[in-house]
This record gives C-alpha cells, structure tokens and sequence, in this order.
C-alpha cells in the first residue's frame, strides 16, 4: 500500500504575518477618518478656505478609490509581497511630507500620494493572506479579524484624532503611522509569504486602468459633492453621466484587450457578483448610518468629538465580535445564512435609531440601536468579503481584492451622500426639534438601504453553498464556481 503524500504543514508564521497585515489596514483606515477631527486647525494653520479644506479627505478617498483595481491587479502581475511592502514604504513617506507640508497645496498632493499608496496597501495584503491562509475554516477566520480590525480604525480615529490634535499638534495624525511603516518594512520580508504571479509576459492595461480609475473617481466626487450642489445640478448629472461612458468604454476596452485589467469572466461568478453588491450595500448602510449617529450625538445631544467616539465605540466592539463568531459559523452553515442574519441586524439596529427624541440621551436613545447595529456591521462584512473572494484564482486574488475594495469605497461615498441628502431635505428648522426630524429621517432611509442588501443577500446568492468542494480545503471549505 502506497503512503499517502503528507499535506503541506501550515505556516507556523501565518498569525504573525496576519498581525502585520491587518495593522497596515488598521493605519490606512484611520487616516481615512483621523483626518475629520483636525479639520479645524489645519485650516487655520495652512490659509485653506471654507471650502477648500474638504480636499484634505477628498483627495485621499478619490485617489484611494479609484486606483484600488489597479493597486490589486499589481499583486497579480509583480507580486503581492513586493508591491504591499512597495505601497507601505511610499505611504510612510506620504504622511510624513503631510506632517512637513508649509501650504494648502502641498498637504493636498501629498495626500494623493497616500491614497496611491493605500490603493497598493490594501489590495495586495488581502492578496497575501489569501495566499498565507487555505480557503476554509483559518481563512475565514483570518478574514474575521481583518473585517473587525477595520471596523475599530474607522472608531479608533474618532476617539485618538481629537486629543492628538490638541495635545501635540494636527501634524502629529501623521507622524503616528511612522512606527507601524517601519515596524511592516522591518518584519514584512521575513513574515510575508510570497503570492503567485501570472505567467509568461507581463502587461498591463494602461488604456483599462485609466478609464475604470476616471470612472470611479468622477463617481465618487459626484455622490461626494451632490449634498453640497444639490442631486439634480448639472454638475452632479453631468458627472454621473461621464462616469457612465467612462464604464462603457473600460468594458469595450476590456472585451478587446489580450492582457484585460479587469477579465470580464469574473463577473460570471454568482458568488463575485452577489458578494459585490452585498459589499456596496453593506457600505451604504454602515457609512450612512455612522454620519447620522455623529451628526445626531454632537448637533442634537450635544456630544463633544471626544465624547461621541467614546460613547459610540460599543457598536466597533460589538463589529470585532459579530465578525469573530460570523468567522467561525461561516463553517459550518455558510455565508448565505450570515450575510441574511446580518443585514436583518443592520436593519433592526437602524430601525431603533429611527426612534431617536430631541430630549433624548445615550441610553434610550442610542446604546440599543448601536449594540445591534455593531453586531450586523461584523457579520456582513465577512459574509459579503467571502463570499466575492470565494474561488479566486491565485493568480488574480490581488485584482478580486481590489474589486471588492473598490466597490466598498464607492459605497460608502454613495451612503454618505444619500443619508445626508435625505437629513438635510427632511430638516424642519435650527433647534434641536427640527434637525432630530431629518436625522430620522437619515436613520430611515440607511434602514432602507438594509433591506435592499437583506433582498439581495435572499435573491443574489442563492446558490449551493455546500461545506464539501472538490476542489476545497475539506469539509468546511466554501465551493469555488467557475
């Protein structure tokens, strides 16, 4: 009788190479919030007008979402490793030239280059852990941490912005990301494993990457400036529309290209599709309903920004927990069932923010509704990330990771943009009677935006979600889909 070949022993580094990767995630997540709360003194300090101080998040967020796709599509053709310790490198040097900058214009370029950056960072550290943990059990959970960690970043910039800021300086929000770069760059080539790259020649698609980032971008600054010029302006409509012939023309360049950025075979996959549009729905919902509570807490309760990320960070606490316990159940049931449970939370948690008073306070009018709505942010989040990276080739995880980065990024422009048009529009007048009527109105409309992904979750991946593939990892593995 033959031996059976002994499986391939587990990277006994995976977890710390996990720890590395999900703290770079961490960093490119709170510089995309950090920012908000040192508004004030940078605008003051550098001469930015009124206005024009909104491009210290917006170029970030532009530059961040429209290269994620190409950022990812590096990975697969130069390698995930070299190009995330690359995108860090550049990232470090990023924020320290915003913490040296001397005018307006110098913050803002340097600001796009963190967001170039990011978009290298984060798509191809999602690229690595798919390739350091096996599709199954330790993948999901490793996707767990990532989704609560991420969820924590987006809080934690909210409660450490307001007394950096104050205590040494808004340059300081920058400064703090140099120990992690150095502590990655250090550590990353021992840890990190080397992921899979395409064979045979190396090409890009230039005419591709160019017109999907322009699509993207002028998608995001239009949803991002339609609460400001109003939804039906001609810049708005004029804008969309161009992000529309943009697509189109990225899709025609796509079906004729030999090297494609994006194989439009991709997207016969139910699971990437459905995944996808659960992810955009699930960023709507969260960076919508987030806004609302803040606008809420500090313009009705009367929070201080110190005092609302405290009082706020039990729905990141529960966020890290629903997306531990997903992690982990996902095996054995799969992820149709938690992405169904997850957005019936995010709905219900809004829906009991829909219930918010002017007299209110944290506890009767907010805690319930965030425990619950925390809890739905974990679960959903992981359901949709697996579901959207399920049977990825090795070879193109970076551009799958990219994909679903994208999406997420243009959702959240979308929630943000939606919730607060709908605030603002049902707003009754100054006093705290007349805004608490267009926040509920803003917590109704995210709860609408949770029903949508609850539908979507129903009709979209109804698929077979076995716990047996052939070509899985063993019984809890999640099936591939050609």
């Amino acid at each position: 009788m033959t031996p059976r070949e002994p499986l391939e022993a587990p990277d006994p580094r995976r977890w710390l190479a996990l720890t590395l990767l999900v703290a770079s995630f961490f960093m490119v997540i709170v510089d995309s919030q950090i920012v908000m709360l040192a508004l004030p003194s940078i605008e003051s300090e550098l001469g930015f007008s009124p206005g024009g101080v909104q491009w210290v998040m917006s170029a970030y967020l532009l530059s961040f979402g429209g290269l994620l796709m190409f950022g990812g599509r590096t990975a697969d053709l130069l390698g995930g490793r070299r190009m995330f310790l690359l995108g860090t490198a550049l990232f470090g040097l990023a924020s320290v030239l915003c913490g040296l900058a001397w005018n307006d214009s110098v913050l803002i370029t340097a600001r796009v280059v963190q967001g170039v950056a990011a978009a290298i960072m984060t798509p191809t550290a999602m690229a690595v852990l798919m390739h350091t943990f096996a599709e199954g059990p330790e993948r999901n959970k490793a996707l767990g941490i990532w989704t609560g960690v991420g969820a924590f970043g987006a809080t934690a910039a909210l409660l450490i912005g307001g007394p950096i800021t104050d205590g040494l300086g808004w340059e300081w929000i920058f400064y703090i990301n140099v120990p992690v770069v150095v502590a990655v760059l250090v550590f990353g080539p021992r840890l990190l494993k080397t992921t899979p790259v395409q064979d045979g020649r190396r090409r890009f698609d230039p005419a591709g990457a160019v017109t999907i980032t322009a699509a993207i971008a002028l998608l995001v600054y239009a949803v991002s400036e339609a609460p400001l010029v109003g939804w039906g302006s001609g810049q708005t409509i004029g804008m969309l529309i161009g992000a529309a012939v943009l697509l189109v023309i990225f899709t025609v360049i796509e079906n004729r290209s030999q090297a494609p950025l994006v194989p439009l075979r991709i997207f016969r996959s139910p699971t990437v599709v459905g995944g996808n549009i659960l992810m955009l729905i699930v960023a709507m919902t969260v960076y919508g309903g987030a806004l609302i509570t803040s606008l809420y807490a500090q313009q009705v309760l009367g929070y201080s920004a110190v005092k609302f990320g405290l009082s706020t960070a039990i729905y990141a606490v529960m966020s890290i927990i629903g997306a531990n316990v997903s992690a982990r159940l996902v095996a054995k049931v799969g992820y149709k069932p938690i992405a169904i449970a997850g957005m019936t939370l995010l709905a219900g948690g809004l829906l009991l923010l829909t219930q918010i008073d002017p007299d209110g306070g944290y506890w009767s009018d907010l805690f319930f509704g965030l425990v619950v709505f925390g809890s739905g942010i974990g679960s959903t989040n992981v359901a949709a990330s697996i579901a959207s990276l399920t049977g990825a080739k090795p070879e193109e995880s970076g551009l799958v990771s990219g994909i679903n980065n994208a999406v997420f990024q243009i959702g959240a422009a979308l929630g943000i943009a939606i919730a607060s048009s709908v605030a603002f529009a049902s707003t009754t007048g100054a006093d705290a009677k007349g805004l608490n009527d267009g926040f509920q109105a803003g917590f109704l409309a995210t709860a609408v935006f949770a029903l949508a992904g609850l539908a979507t979750a129903l009709l979209l991946l109804l698929h077979r979600d076995k716990k047996t593939s052939p070509q899985g990892t063993g019984k809890h593995s999640v099936p591939v889909h050609h």
